[in-house]
């Protein structure tokens, strides 16, 4: 591990004067200062010599550590609410029981108890070459190129992908929130904004190094969850190669509004198949209007999986991905869970 400075600071003004003062580079480069809240990805990543930040600063005092009533009658969590306290909370759990699910099937207790929020959102890709320091990554050094298009990419992406990247993101929590259309809330230098969550994450494009519309010198201080939990109709559906703590080969989110047999609502997310959770609007609209059969889950899984293209070792997640799409519709619409 390369040497650093280190802060506290003890306010949202103090932590942006922090990355001000160290000078931060650009968003998504190896040495741009850092916020450190559980550390439990970027201790990793700077031990493996990843990421080299210049200087951290902790923001573990700052006041964001609270879950409370949102705006429209919604919830809101804090940046710094760990995943174990936000998934165990009772609000949560009654009202947005996808989120406590998704979040308790990621890591393991362990991290879960240091794991914040915010940083959940902005955790790195566990690409096996970005991890690797001595293969080429365009994600960790651009221009290097991509090792996985070539090499053992049975874990990595069969959607939204580019000739330059084909890392997948690996948030459990993320692919719920992205079906609960969540909003994030940020600060930084020129004030506050809202972000709608499916434009939080990027696809890579030419520059996968950049995995969120983040700046740099903004800090995420709150999640807020929307009115509508689908607390009745939901399931989150993670196919892995262990039940704990492994990353998601496929995961898919399913929120669901059924009156009187009828879909009017529905959400459909995956995770573990693009640089960032997937949806498709029009995949979900096929729903909407009609009964909750089988035939319309394998028309929806087909819409979502447009375009979807292996690498090889990963051709078997494109049939996954189906299989995986029409249990969760399955499971949310008979209210089973898995």
């Amino acid at each position: 591990m390369r040497s650093f400075s280190y802060s506290r600071a003890d306010s949202v003004d103090q932590a942006l004067l922090g990355i001000a003062a160290n000078g931060h580079g650009p968003a998504g480069t190896a040495a741009a200062v850092r916020f450190i809240a559980g550390g439990t990805n970027l201790l990793d990543l700077m031990k493996a010599d990843v990421l080299r930040p210049s200087a951290l600063v902790d923001i573990n005092p700052l006041p964001l550590a609270r879950i409370e009533d949102g705006p429209d009658g919604g919830l809101r969590l804090g940046a710094l609410v760990t995943n174990a306290d936000t998934a165990y909370d009772d609000r949560v759990q009654a009202r947005y029981p996808l989120v406590s699910r998704a979040i308790l099937a990621g890591a393991s207790p362990q991290l879960r108890n240091m794991a914040s929020n915010g940083g959940n959102l902005l955790q790195r890709t566990r690409c096996y070459y970005f991890y690797d320091t001595a293969t080429p990554c365009n994600k960790r050094t651009p221009g290097s190129g991509c090792a996985a298009l070539t090499g053992v990419n049975r874990i990595h992406a069969i959607l939204g992908a580019s000739e330059h990247c084909i890392a997948v993101h690996p948030s459990d929590f993320c692919v719920a929130l992205a079906a609960l259309d969540a909003v994030v809330q940020v600060r930084g230098s020129d004030g506050e904004r809202s972000i709608p969550f499916a434009d939080v994450h990027r696809l890579p494009g030419d520059t996968p190094h950049i995995d969120t519309c983040l700046n740099a010198d903004e800090i995420i201080t709150a999640i807020d969850l929307p009115r509508q939990g689908f607390a009745r109709h939901f399931t989150y559906l993670k196919a892995r190669d262990r039940t704990s703590y492994a990353f998601a080969l496929v995961s898919a989110a399913v929120g669901l509004e059924i009156e009187a047999g009828t879909v009017r609502t529905a959400r459909v997310a995956l995770g573990g198949v693009a640089h960032k959770p997937w949806r498709d609007p029009a995949a979900e609209a096929l729903l909407v209007g009609k009964p909750p059969t089988a035939e319309t889950f394998a028309a929806v899984a087909d819409v979502l999986l447009q375009g979807a293209r292996g690498y090889g070792h990963n051709d078997f997640k494109i049939e996954l991905a189906r299989r995986v799409v029409v249990r969760a519709l399955r499971d949310a619409a008979e209210r089973e869970p898995s």
